[in-house]
């Protein structure tokens, strides 16, 4: 939508956010570690001398750094690293509540567990989740009273009034944490003009523009007239992007996928990921193997048919494949269609293996073929692929990688059925992480998927 002379401004401001945002959650994560810290240096001062301190803390330490790694990850498991989450919100406390009760089991099993531990802190421990919980209550009301109260809403200015403008300040609304602030919208071309005085005036930090009004020319000229007040600038797509994780379809074109999906810099990831993704399907299979007896015949008792349930799937670059899964449905008068919410053709047994995940194990086979990855779109039937190519433009251009065990869509929190509807917004969700895929966004997605076999929420 926006104009070419624009592209660089528009990418560093890209890299820019992400990188602001990032850091914000960083910030968040020293304090939490911070917080571990003093937690455990205060239960030391309550239950040692002065003169057996130092050494109490050389003996302490050690152990409870992989304690502190532990609590650090299950804080983001329950998405306790969300800046739109409200601190003092009931959601928070229950986020909190449940992070607490499972680092403080794993933290026991750890300690009491663990025969070359050097210690075994009993009261320590129990003293310093009680110290914990109450300095990060404190520390996250002051973080949210410090964001919210000293540190000043970036102020964006919208350049035009339309669909997408409307889908913006919607989500903008829903996503507090990003930190943005509507101050200004300019809603017809005779205002353009005056866009550097209004911007100077309204102390506008970030632009986003939805709309040109047909008039690239003259916006051009305006927008470079801002450069000296150090402005952000976005293009509807890219802020879109960052603030729902999935690309909106109004911006997928052949230009997108051109000027967007620099694959040439992909091959370094690719390469490493190919050789995790098989040093741990390995490793799973090795560690499942004896739990697949007991599986199986979980799988026998609950009703007639196969262990393995196997179906051919798309894959990358539209090869065919057969996947493997332990079978969770029943057999007799099974059409085979798609899943559906309270589907009655799955089996008691069936459904606590989709609720853990467990019913994906055998998916480390087709991991090792190089079929599938752990990370990637979900693989569909191609049946299902033909016919939402027809009704969906440039769908098969999620097939441009390897399907994936779990994904940037399967983490949402929503489940997508092949519905035309849900299907658009699964493609979405896969061409942002078409675009986006990388170390740190595939380690997000692992601890999101970890959270969803915990809670056992899964489908």
């Amino acid at each position: 939508m926006i104009f070419s002379a624009q592209t660089d401004i528009l990418e560093t401001s890209f890299k820019d956010y992400n990188m602001a945002y990032r850091l914000k959650k960083i910030f968040l994560l020293a304090g939490d570690f911070a917080i571990l810290n003093l937690a455990l240096f205060l239960t030391l001062v309550i239950r040692y001398p002065r003169s057996l301190r130092a050494e109490s803390w050389q003996n302490h330490w050690p152990s409870f750094l992989v304690i502190f790694v532990i609590w650090l990850l299950i804080l983001y498991i329950n998405d306790l690293y969300n800046l739109n989450l409200k601190t003092g919100s009931r959601q928070f406390f229950r986020l909190t509540i449940n992070a607490v009760l499972a680092a403080s089991l794993l933290s026991i099993f750890y300690f009491y567990l663990n025969v070359q531990s050097a210690i075994t802190p009993k009261t320590n421990l129990a003293i310093f989740i009680a110290l914990f919980v109450a300095l990060f209550l404190i520390w996250r009301g002051l973080f949210r009273l410090t964001v919210l109260s000293f540190i000043p809403e970036n102020n964006l200015a919208i350049i035009g009034f339309n669909d997408p403008a409307r889908k913006l300040l919607a989500e903008l609304k829903r996503n507090p944490g990003a930190g943005y602030q509507t101050a200004l919208i300019f809603k017809s071309s005779e205002e353009i003009a005056a866009l550097p005085a209004s911007i100077k005036e309204k102390n506008i930090h970030t632009v986003v523009v939805c709309d040109d009004f047909g008039q690239s020319e003259k916006l051009r000229e305006a927008l470079f007239g801002c450069l000296p007040y150090n402005l952000t600038f976005f293009d509807y797509p890219d802020l879109y992007e960052l603030l729902t994780g999935k690309v909106p379809m109004e911006a997928i074109s052949q230009s997108w996928f051109l000027e967007k999906l620099k694959e040439g810099e992909k091959n370094y990831f690719n390469f490493c990921k190919r050789i995790v993704d098989f040093l741990a399907a390995l490793l799973i299979l090795i560690i499942s193997l004896p739990a697949w007896p007991i599986i199986a015949l979980g799988i026998k008792l609950s009703g007639r048919g196969p262990v393995l349930f196997r179906q051919t799937r798309v894959g990358r670059n539209e090869k065919n494949f057969e996947i493997i899964k332990f079978r969770t449905m029943r057999t007799e008068n099974n059409n085979l269609a798609p899943t559906e919410e309270e589907d009655g053709r799955i089996t008691s047994f069936g459904s606590f293996l989709r609720k853990t995940r467990l019913d994906e194990i055998p998916q480390a086979i087709n991991i090792l073929k190089g079929e599938m990855s752990f990370i990637g779109p979900r693989p569909e039937r191609p049946e299902i692929v033909s016919e939402l190519e027809r009704q969906i433009p440039f769908y098969k251009t999620r097939l441009l990688i390897k399907p994936g065990l779990t994904g940037w869509d399967q983490v949402s929190g929503h489940y997508h059925s092949p519905s035309t509807d849900d299907s658009l917004e699964k493609l979405q969700h896969d061409l942002y992480y078409l675009k986006q895929r990388s170390f740190y966004l595939d380690f997000a997605i692992t601890l999101k998927t970890l959270a969803t076999m915990m809670s056992r929420s899964g489908r």
